[in-house]
């Protein structure tokens, strides 16, 4: 089979299309021809750093097959493996964190990490609707309850827009930023309130937000904490490691500031299909690279203005 090697960190030119054997799978994993691959900045951030490689992919040893997002037909299915069958049409995020190899044809994942995709969506949209939706899911679920006011900044990106969309299945009151030139895309997608960030300062027009979701961290972390009511939430996505001031602010208005990091998990992506089915939850899919042009999409996602989400088809 065709799979992306990277022999070291760096620019993309270090991606290098290879042919290699297919992987054989344990008794609990199911063997996947990928159909599409979904690119996050997480991507391109672990192929260019090795301290990130070995934080996220879990090792410094190299070759590695990055990629965690797929969706495909199950082709084999490990002797434990109940309730998936070869020909099911499955999607999800693979081993993160760890290394998910999805940078390939054939894919090698654990049944725990799969669902079965809704029989109306394509392969690109259920590749899409994985890391970033996963993120948004598991930050906002545990914390969101109806009727509370929801910040999410950089609504028009990968993780905001699924998550104004997944606030809004929990009852939540969004308040969104992005340029002006994607508002009617957030407003579409179920925003209550947009802030443009070029032309508007959130941190002057807002207070008593219940939680902020910050994709963004640095001087936005620091401004979010002045709209969060006391005793809110704030939930970091990019960094845990916080400024002495920031921690200061957070201890006296008893907000509880928290960084996570999405998991693999098959029962959240079966709530994600479910979503999906109902028409609750859409994929925004802006752009479809081939797979012979992963370094276009890898240039794409590192420009910073993707908005929605970009995929490889295979």
């Amino acid at each position: 089979m065709k799979a992306y090697l990277l022999n070291e960190t760096g620019g993309v030119e270090n991606l290098r299309l290879s042919t290699i054997a297919k992987p054989e799978i344990a008794a609990d994993e199911v063997l996947v021809e990928v159909k599409a691959i979904s690119i996050n900045p997480v991507d391109a951030k672990v192929r260019a750093a090795g301290e990130l490689l070995a934080m996220i992919v879990g090792t410094e040893d190299l070759p590695v097959i990055l990629g965690w997002d797929i969706a495909g037909v199950v082709a084999a299915v490990g002797g434990q493996v109940t309730g998936m069958d070869v020909g099911d049409r499955v999607f999800g995020m693979i081993r993160f964190p760890g290394e998910g190899k999805a940078y390939a044809e054939y894919v090698a994942s654990p049944a725990s990490h799969l669902a079965r995709m809704p029989e109306t969506l394509t392969f690109e949209d259920a590749a899409a609707t994985t890391l970033a939706a996963l993120t948004a899911l598991q930050a906002l679920r545990p914390r969101v309850k109806r009727g509370d006011r929801v910040l999410v900044h950089a609504g028009s990106g990968g993780v905001g827009h699924f998550a104004i969309q997944i606030a809004k299945t929990l009852g939540a009151y969004v308040i969104s930023t992005s340029s002006a030139a994607n508002r009617d895309f957030l407003l579409s997608l179920g925003t209550d309130e947009h802030i443009d960030y070029r032309a508007q300062k959130f941190e002057e027009m807002l207070s008593d937000v219940d939680l902020v979701l910050d994709s963004m961290g640095g001087d936005v972390l620091v401004k979010s904490l002045r709209v969060v009511r006391d005793g809110g939430k704030v939930v970091s996505l990019p960094t845990n490691e916080f400024t002495e001031a920031v921690q200061a602010e957070v201890s006296r208005r008893e907000i509880e500031l928290d960084f996570i990091l999405v998991e693999s998990n098959g029962a959240d992506l079966s709530t994600l299909s479910n979503l999906l089915e109902n028409g609750e939850l859409n994929a925004h899919v802006s752009k479809v690279f081939s797979f012979d042009d992963m370094a276009d999409a890898h240039r794409h996602i590192e420009s910073g203005r993707t908005v929605g989400k970009i995929v490889v088809a295979l």
